[in-house]
């Protein structure tokens, strides 16, 4: 028997679903921002066949669902009978090799490199990832100080992530990291 919570992020069209046992792994995540892009993981495929999914996240030991439109108390069901089910059968939550996507920094700022990531895997990703979320290192523009992230997960369709981007995560890395003037997202 498998029992599979449920836990509210800040982005109200998003909800986070524990089934207790690993998703990702330590450190993995896989974002899907439509259906288009599902196509390696049967359980992102079979969460897209819902009605009204728009965005699936893979964390370390959650999922989190972003819905278009629709009552949670409709979609909130066949989400959780659709985890449930792939966990059950145990199939392959990806299958493939997956893209990555390179980061653009210096190799004179590579000191400045490791200190932001190394501040964002220590104070900033345990956050996000607690919202149902992750964040992701970029890239880092030299001459004119400026952090490149992706936000990914709940996190990427927040209405408070422009928020946390500017006044959270900027602030913290300015103050650490005095050649930091900016973040910005992609």
């Amino acid at each position: 028997m498998m029992f599979i919570q449920t836990e509210a992020t800040p982005n109200p069209a998003t909800l986070k679903f524990l089934p207790g046992k690993d998703v990702m792994g330590e450190g993995g995540v896989a974002d899907f921002p439509s259906a288009d892009t599902a196509g390696r993981s049967p359980l992102a495929k079979a969460l897209f066949e819902i009605p009204d999914v728009s965005r699936v996240f893979f964390g370390s030991d959650f999922i989190s669902v972003t819905k278009r439109d629709g009552d949670w108390k409709h979609l909130k069901p066949a989400i959780l009978g659709a985890v449930m089910e792939h966990f059950t059968r145990g199939l392959p939550l990806l299958e493939g090799a997956a893209e990555e996507t390179e980061e653009t920094f210096s190799a004179d700022d590579a000191e400045v490199v490791a200190q932001i990531k190394d501040l964002i895997e220590t104070r900033v990703r345990p956050a996000v990832a607690q919202d149902g979320g992750d964040i992701i290192f970029r890239g880092f523009d030299g001459p004119s100080g400026v952090v490149s992230l992706e936000l990914k997960g709940s996190c990427a369709g927040c209405p408070s992530s422009t928020m946390t981007l500017k006044n959270g995560i900027e602030n913290m890395l300015r103050h650490y990291v005095p050649e930091v003037t900016a973040v910005e997202s992609v």
